[in-house]
């Protein structure tokens, strides 16, 4: 290997790690200042979760069309695509003056890193041959989504106390500009494959998630015996497989059905669907515990993550180590005990909880549990992968990431609501805390049960 050949793949495991680290960060980054949000534009409580959710939602239902055109078009060209779209909605968001405005151009942020995710993963995949080397650049991409997560709590906590929640959105600029450059320099387009857009698969996956999504959050609102929420959800439910049936028989699907039915593979997308709905609610409800019932401010709550995000960093980067030691069935086991303990264990939160005993604690064991799991669900998510598929693996793992952040969430938001005390009292935030972080824990046990049929087995 030249210097030259070591030195461009840093640059492109630098340019990976930062650009997924970005679009991960801002699905954390505004949780903190949420309160800040809500008061400046006139959300409703309600409303407020679509912040987060068209984000997830948009992100996460264009994902297998990214990595199609990625395929199609080369990596690089859509990655810069990708990158500007990100950039110029990032600039909407943060000027946005209407709760309408800044929802609309979160999806448009949403679409934009939904074409530069895939391509990401992709260049890991393409740069970094199977074995020790590829295991190294799958813990550090790995640690960009823990870590990101986590310092987004505290990056947007301190950007909201100390400048403003828009200054989030801006900081995105110039890093854009700093991955587009190193991206111009470093990057060489990939190999291209001749092939169609399967344009009605797209829509028939982004208006099935939309529906599924929708449905959960209006039924937080109205009930689930409202039939507006019953009728969407089995539209959605009925658009989704009618993509399924679609993707059978495509030509050229978005979503080849082989990466489902390897047992692996489909058991680690499903297991981090329930992960990441568990995980992403944490964040939403504990970061409006602390201000809220605590009185904590938006600076102080994200300091507060710190200690989390720390052992979210250790934990991942030790991964590889871990895994040589005990391999990668027990790592992943001990991943999902602690983060279902961590949040067992937050779902007891009252008004007058201690927010070292009783939070911070079980926040640290959350923390391992998000760094230690992601890189061996990644690892399983894009195993035994044939050339052809790198761009619709990589793609349907980034899929079941944003599906289960965004469905997650929703559904935790309508389980705490529909089951909690209303209104804005210390009291009922706090309760509806607890049952969403109990509703998370729960989502973690069943993502470990679908780990031991499906992907232990393998490894056994």
């Amino acid at each position: 290997m030249t210097q030259t050949s070591t030195t461009q793949k840093k640059a492109v495991l630098a340019l990976i790690v930062l650009s997924y680290a970005m679009i991960v960060l801002d699905i954390s980054i505004v949780l903190t200042a949420l309160p800040r949000l809500q008061a400046d534009l006139g959300f409703t409580d309600t409303g407020l979760s679509w912040v987060s959710s068209i984000y997830t939602l948009f992100f996460g239902g264009f994902l297998l069309l990214g990595g199609k055109l990625g395929d199609i078009f080369g990596r690089r060209r859509m990655y810069v695509v990708g990158l500007g779209i990100f950039a110029l909605a990032s600039l909407a968001i943060g000027a946005a003056q209407g709760a309408g405005f800044i929802v609309t151009a979160r999806a448009l942020q949403g679409l934009g890193a939904a074409i530069l995710a895939p391509s990401t993963l992709a260049l890991l995949q393409v740069t970094f041959p199977a074995g020790e080397e590829r295991n190294r650049a799958v813990a550090w991409y790995s640690a960009a989504a823990g870590v990101s997560a986590s310092f987004g709590m505290v990056l947007g906590g301190l950007l909201a106390d100390l400048i403003s929640w828009r200054a989030g959105f801006f900081l995105n600029l110039p890093i854009s500009l700093g991955l587009l450059a190193v991206a111009l320099r470093f990057v060489e387009e990939t190999e291209t494959f001749k092939g169609r857009i399967d344009i009605g698969g797209a829509v028939l996956s982004t208006l099935g998630l939309g529906g599924l999504v929708f449905a959960s959050v209006h039924a937080a609102e109205t009930g689930w015996g409202n039939w507006g929420s019953l009728g969407v959800l089995c539209a959605g439910l009925l658009l989704i497989a009618s993509f399924l049936l679609v993707e059978a028989r495509a030509r050229e699907p978005l979503l080849p059905l082989r990466l489902l039915t390897h047992p692996e593979r489909g058991g680690a997308y499903a297991a981090r669907v329930l992960f990441l709905g568990a995980n992403v609610a944490f964040y939403f409800f504990v970061a409006q515990y602390m201000q809220e019932v605590l009185g904590l401010s938006a600076a102080m709550t994200g300091l507060a993550f710190l200690p989390a995000t720390f052992v979210n960093f250790v934990a991942a980067m030790n991964v590889p180590r871990m895994i040589g030691r005990a391999g990668r069935g027990p790592v992943l086991v001990a991943s999902f005990v602690a983060c279902g303990l961590g949040l067992a264990w937050l779902s007891r939160l009252g008004t007058d909880s201690n927010l070292w005993t009783e939070i911070m604690l079980p926040m640290i064991l959350v923390g391992f549990g998000q760094g230690a799991a992601m890189a061996p669900l990644t690892s399983a998510g894009i195993a035994a992968v044939d050339a052809r598929d790198v761009g619709a693996a990589s793609g349907t793992v980034n899929v079941a990431h944003q599906m289960g952040s965004s469905l997650g969430l929703a559904l935790l938001v309508a389980l705490a609501t529909l089951t909690s005390a209303t209104g804005s009292s210390t009291a009922a935030i706090a309760e509806r805390t607890s049952h969403a972080l109990m509703g998370g824990a729960i989502l973690v046990l069943a993502a470990l049960v679908i780990s031991r049929l499906f992907i232990l087995r393998r490894l056994a």
